[in-house]
């Protein structure tokens, strides 16, 4: 769950491309959008540098791998109050991870292969308001491709489709697919069920819509982090309710999974960066309209109705206070007759997974994912 601040989305793209895989990809830029979000960067190729930490290890993680304790190092720096004492307008202008490892990637010279993504925007009504959905498509396209409908993550409160460009783009490149990226409303503008609703809005539209963004209907996955892996689940569970077509897989990121703040990895990794647990109550005390609400099924993932949902793949991180639901959700989920795939990514922290140019289990858990969804949409 990442802290806000605007950039400049073809920066940000650098950031995606470092596990890129050669695919057959999808059509060209897709037509009649609001606008052109982003355009493609041309990066200089020259030269790499390895990513060390300049300190020891913190005695939050002290198995930490160095290129995740540099990108925290390097976070740190920046001295940023914390979130749990800030407004959530205050809060979304922090420095977030993603600028973290922008900033490692430029000074140390870090270069990555030209984005084979194209973007454009586009908005779509939802009840009560309306919302922005950020559209990549790779470039030298087949005629119609699978889509991913990713949702991403920041607590229901924070962050925004920038802060998570890596982890889109990453996956419209190596599946070879459509991803719809959006941008649900937030928290405590909005609270809850609006992000849930905005969520399932999006891929509703996805369904209706997807011939005029060259994307396949019937082959339609979500995807999503943190916050945004507890939206996808919902919309599966959602689709399941309202008899509309599921998901034909999720990948969920360290989703938001449970409400139990006392499990194991919440005391082991209480003070973790740059997730903690005062961070997770700041963020359930400015979504929820109440704590009871921490017990509905939406949020309380554990012990939802899981029966009859798509194949799933869970991704956790080990430095993680989430690690624990997520592994939880997984046994749930099996034992509602789901076939899961999980992995836990030892020695990395919450928000990891957009980190591919920099810290190696990202890419290796990128290409992790795209293998699963490959298969899924083929």
């Amino acid at each position: 769950m990442k802290t806000f601040k605007t950039n400049c989305v073809t920066a940000l793209s650098m950031v995606a491309c470092a596990a890129v895989i050669t695919f057959s990809a999808c059509t060209n830029k897709a037509q009649n959008a609001n606008y052109l979000d982003s355009a493609d960067i041309a990066v200089d190729t020259t030269t790499n540098a390895k990513i060390t930490p300049t300190g020891p290890q913190p005695t939050w993680a002290p198995d930490i791998k160095p290129e995740m304790l540099a990108v925290i190092e390097k976070l740190e720096s920046y001295n940023d109050k914390p979130i749990p004492e800030l407004t959530a307008v205050k809060a979304r202008k922090n420095h977030t991870p993603t600028i973290a490892v922008m900033d490692l990637m430029k000074e140390k010279g870090i270069v990555v292969p030209v984005s084979k993504v194209d973007t454009l925007g586009k908005n779509i009504t939802v009840n009560g308001g309306s919302i922005h959905l950020r559209i990549y498509t790779p470039q030298y396209a087949k005629e119609v491709c699978p889509v991913i409908v990713y949702y991403h993550g920041g607590g229901f409160v924070i962050a925004n489709l920038d802060v998570y460009d890596a982890s889109a783009r990453g996956l419209a490149e190596q599946v070879g697919a459509v991803v719809v990226s959006v941008a649900y409303r937030l928290a405590p503008e909005f609270k809850y069920p609006t992000a849930h609703k905005d969520a399932f809005a999006a891929y509703e539209w996805v369904l209706k819509n997807a011939a005029s963004i060259k994307g396949d209907a019937k082959k339609v996955a979500v995807a999503g982090e943190s916050a945004g892996g507890n939206l996808a689940a919902n919309v599966s569970m959602m689709a399941r309710d309202k008899g509309i077509m599921v998901p034909v897989h999720q990948l969920l990121v360290y989703p938001v999974a449970g409400s139990d703040m006392e499990n194991k990895s919440y005391k082991k990794y209480a003070d973790a960066k740059p997730l903690n647990k005062k961070m997770m109550q700041w963020f359930v005390k400015n979504y929820l309209n109440n704590i009871n609400e921490a017990k509905k099924p939406m949020i309380n993932l554990v012990n939802a109705n899981l029966k009859g949902l798509p194949a799933t793949t869970i991704i956790c991180a080990e430095i993680d206070p989430l690690q624990s639901e997520g592994k939880l959700l997984s046994e749930k989920l099996k034992g509602a007759g789901v076939n899961v795939s999980m992995k836990l990514y030892e020695g990395v922290t919450h928000e990891f997974f957009g980190m591919a140019a920099v810290v190696p289990q990202a890419k290796e858990a990128q290409a992790y994912a795209a293998e699963q969804l490959k298969a899924a949409l083929k």
